[in-house]
């Protein structure tokens, strides 16, 4: 029983990490500059603006997020 649930756990861990995306201003290997990396990173940050239960952010969270994630990276 222990097993079963460390590999429940482990594998719950796995397709987290894998489903989510990180935004890096790098496409087909050439780092992106100015306008092009503003608006990649826009886009990219929006879309992962998705809270812990799967539901889109909306509002002054969703701005938070996309603002923090664009200068986080």
């Amino acid at each position: 029983m222990k097993r079963l649930m460390l590999a429940a756990l482990v594998s719950a861990f796995a397709l987290a990490s894998a489903s989510a995306q990180e935004c890096t201003p790098v496409v087909n290997g050439k780092e992106l500059k100015g306008a092009a990396k503003t608006s990649h990173m826009k886009s990219c940050c929006t879309k992962n603006a998705i809270d812990k239960n799967g539901k889109p952010m909306k509002g002054v969270v969703k701005r938070q997020f996309v603002d923090k994630c664009m200068h986080g990276a």
